[in-house]
């Protein structure tokens, strides 16, 4: 009994290994002629008013902040302080439904398919209810029906916007944008502003799949 425990529980072990391996994949189009990092400072807004209070976008911003901050670029405390403004809006929609269906099959005389070749046609004949199509419900029960699955689909996306504060102009247009089976926030939106700055700031005009690696403390 205990051999039998372990071989079940073996493969569930591998399924919960695998939900915490999988990697986010995000497509990211980026727009730019960023100035070399020359002393220049940076201050984040959101493009929505109502958020500057958020510490929810606080904390978004602050992995925006360290990003940067990487790149040789500086945080300013205030948009006086700056000499370039960053301007962030992220967010998820609310799901569409998608459909799989996984198609079934018809087994015959001992559970061999018979939808093609039939090892019995010789001695049965078409006709014999053994032959094209039919199934014994005792064998194709739960194996030889379609399978039909439901699942909602989220859209997320991160758009960020660098723009110099002397005169306007933009410097930076980025989009970062995942598909998932979830619409958790505080997950997608760290994995969308890791996409965002891989191998930033990019080639200007082009559109690029980002892998991003699962977390170690998966």
């Amino acid at each position: 009994m205990s051999r039998k425990i372990l071989a079940l529980a073996a493969p569930l072990a591998l399924l919960a290994l695998a939900a915490c391996t999988t990697p986010f994949r995000a497509d990211v189009a980026r727009f730019q002629q960023m100035p070399a990092p020359q002393g220049q400072s940076f201050f984040i807004q959101p493009a929505e008013e109502g958020k500057a209070d958020s510490l929810e976008f606080a904390t978004y911003a602050n992995l925006v902040s360290a990003e940067l901050s990487q790149y040789g670029y500086t945080p300013a405390s205030s948009p006086q302080d700056a000499t370039l403004v960053v301007t962030m809006d992220y967010g998820v929609d609310d799901g569409r439904e998608r459909i799989v269906t996984t198609p079934g099959f018809h087994r015959g005389y001992w559970g061999h398919r018979s939808l093609f070749y039939s090892p019995y046609y010789s001695r049965l004949g078409w006709r014999s209810p053994y032959y094209y199509g039919w199934y014994d419900p005792f064998f194709d029960s739960g194996f030889g029906y379609p399978e039909i699955r439901s699942y909602t689909l989220y859209t997320s996306e991160l758009d960020l916007r660098i723009a110099r504060i002397a005169d306007g102009e933009p410097v930076f247009e980025g989009r970062a944008r995942a598909r998932s089976r979830d619409d958790a926030l505080t997950e997608l939106v760290p994995n969308l502003v890791e996409a965002m700055f891989t191998n930033f700031p990019g080639n200007s005009g082009e559109e690029v799949r980002i892998t991003v690696l699962p977390r170690e403390d998966g």
